[in-house]
């Protein structure tokens, strides 16, 4: 244009700008969209460093344990090696070896286990890291991000799971020496205190049979005390975690034509490769599946359950075990979760049927002629 000045053309939005944008859009859905996973943890493991400092620093001690726990360690370091003569204030000691070299080391860090406050700091430090290390799985699975996020004989749990995945990628013969290695470390671990009273030691540590008190449940309040003491319900609640067990073997974790003696074969001999991979609940019971509840909510079948209703079970299960002293409502609000959980499991798509394995095209010969 003669006499004026020509206005240059905005240039392209820089790719950070672009992020923005496509974040603000995106606002309502950064908690449930996979790809905004790493940013979603990453802001609140920083938000968690500042949330335990703020609760070591100003919100008031409670001694439940701990004491106890540097008792019963401290009379192993006086040189009490039988495990039926180990006691603290809350009673005896009833977990493995592996808890006892624990909590001596940290008797010593904490000077004889009086420096609380720095016993706090390390058991955040724990925490942090186990934090960390679970983001990390959630990250990696492409699973939802998180919202909520030898040691105890409770570990055995897990077992079912791990002597699955194991199986199926070795088979049953190759698992054998890795579940040798397992309890060889164990025994290992309590070879000072079977020397001394191995009859004391496992039927301590290992006390399948232990009552628990109705006072500390938080599943089974609505039942009447006596029934929740009673030994043939006990029986039933085994009963039924053994035979959902049993269900979720043959129906669930296999694929369609499938046995699930196939497990069993050696994984080169399998006709199809497979893919890789309730008694009373107590408030310190919590943690051992805490971790898993976005994975396995966001891992079910029902796809016409929004992020919105998952996102209240999380929710009400985290005020049910926060309700103390539990009541009917919470804890039957709890085993309600509960139950929506495995069944959203139970419907979730079995696994695919293994592609057929690839062959060679011939590739034709070329014309002599050519």
């Amino acid at each position: 244009m003669a006499g004026g000045v020509r206005r240059k053309s905005p240039g392209p939005p820089s790719p950070l700008w672009g992020k923005l944008h496509t974040l603000w859009q995106d606002k309502h859905l950064v908690l449930f969209k996979t790809e905004y996973t790493l940013l979603v943890v990453s802001v609140l493991w920083f938000l968690e460093i500042g949330f335990n400092a703020w609760v070591i620093q100003k919100v008031a001690y409670t001694e439940i344990d701990w004491k106890a726990y540097m008792d019963e360690v401290e009379g192993v370091i006086n040189g009490t090696y039988d495990y039926t003569e180990l006691k603290g204030d809350t009673g005896p000691l009833v977990y493995p070896a592996g808890f006892v070299y624990i909590f001596t080391v940290l008797y010593y860090i904490t000077s004889h286990g009086v420096n609380i406050r720095l016993a706090q700091y390390l058991f955040a430090a724990f925490y942090l890291i186990t934090l960390l290390l679970v983001f990390r799985i959630y990250h990696r699975t492409k699973k939802v991000s998180l919202l909520a996020v030898s040691v105890k004989m409770n570990v055995l749990l897990f077992a079912p799971g791990l002597l699955f995945l194991l199986i199926s990628e070795f088979g049953l013969i190759r698992t054998i020496p890795k579940l040798s290695l397992c309890a060889g470390i164990q025994l290992l671990l309590g070879l000072p205190f079977l020397l001394e009273n191995p009859v004391g030691y496992m039927s301590r540590a290992f006390d399948l049979g232990r009552q628990f008190m109705f006072k500390w449940t938080v599943n089974w309040r609505f039942l009447p005390e006596w029934l929740f003491l009673d030994r043939y319900f006990h029986l039933i609640l085994l009963a039924s975690h053994l035979l959902a067990l049993l269900l979720f073997a043959l129906r669930r974790w296999k694929r369609p034509g499938q046995s699930i003696f196939d497990l069993l074969k050696d994984p080169s001999k399998r006709k199809t490769p497979l893919r890789k991979p309730l008694r009373s609940l107590h408030y310190q019971f919590y943690v051992w599946y805490f971790h898993t509840l976005p994975f396995l909510l966001w891992s079910g079948g029902v796809k016409k359950l929004a992020h919105l209703l998952r996102v209240l079970i999380l929710g009400l299960i985290e005020l049910s075990w926060n309700t103390y002293p539990s009541t009917i409502g919470s804890s039957a609000a709890l085993h309600v979760c509960h139950l929506i959980i495995l069944l959203c499991l139970w419907l979730a798509p079995p696994l695919p049927s293994a592609p057929p394995a690839e062959t060679e095209e011939p590739t034709p010969e070329k014309d002599k002629g050519q």
